[in-house]
């Protein structure tokens, strides 16, 4: 069942051409679990699983899956799902008194059809709105209110976009603190190939020495071997290649 077509006004035949074969489409995934699937007019196209708000698929204009999905991956609640782009949230890994990497990607998140406006988009852009509101048992365990909006674009060239927007909704105006990350997977055909610029001099905690602290020495980094590694005070963009 196709949704919607989102995009601002039509100008053009051709616009009309183009935007009807962009769409937002919702359907049964693994296990029954509900779906949606972006399209774009070239042929790219992004799944998204409403438990957990999870990307388990991202492909190009030729059908070539950018993102990887563990064959172990359980599509099975409260298991959350292996791969993909997981969202991270209220805490990342156990660095804090929750389970590791929060409850967010346990959860099925609801679909908003007027959600609080961001900055106006392009002809042709396909996207959706998600919304996570805590449960009781959430609030048991994190007494904090919250709406978490998710919104996940697919451009018409097929690059992928995500915007998270996280609102305080405590009744007493209680200020909380929380931690954020879309976990991705990327699929690559050689990691020996794969340089990631921008980390040098930072330092970092390696999970496969039990958090040991060290300062990268490196300005490119190249993976020969397991990395596990939280770098720290990070800019806000790196180099991947």
């Amino acid at each position: 069942m196709v949704l919607s077509i989102i995009g601002p006004t039509l100008k053009s035949p051709e616009d009309l051409l183009k935007t009807a074969l962009a769409s937002v489409e919702i359907t049964k995934g693994i296990n029954g679990l509900d779906k949606l699937v972006l399209r774009q007019i070239h042929g790219s196209t992004v799944e998204v699983y409403l438990y957990g708000a999870h990307v388990t698929s991202w492909k190009n204009d030729h059908g070539k899956e950018l993102l990887f999905l563990s064959s172990k991956a359980i599509f099975s609640p409260p298991t959350a799902i292996r791969g993909g782009i997981p969202i991270i949230f209220p805490q990342f890994s156990n660095l804090g008194p929750l389970r590791s990497h929060g409850f967010a990607r346990n959860r099925v998140w609801t679909m908003e059809n007027n959600s609080h406006p961001l900055q106006s988009k392009p002809i042709n852009e396909v996207f959706v709105d998600l919304l996570l509101k805590p449960t009781e048992d959430d609030l048991n365990i994190w007494p904090n209110r919250f709406e978490y909006r998710l919104r996940i674009t697919l451009g018409l060239k097929g690059d992928l976009t995500m915007t998270s927007r996280i609102k305080n909704t405590n009744t007493d105006k209680k200020q909380f603190n929380f931690t954020f990350a879309y976990h991705n997977y990327f699929r690559v055909s050689n990691i020996s190939e794969v340089r990631v610029e921008g980390l040098g001099k930072l330092d970092y905690l390696d999970n496969t020495q039990n958090r040991t602290r060290f300062t990268e020495a490196r300005d490119t980094i190249t993976i020969n071997s397991e990395i596990d590694r939280i770098y720290l005070n990070t800019p806000k963009k790196a180099c991947n290649s």
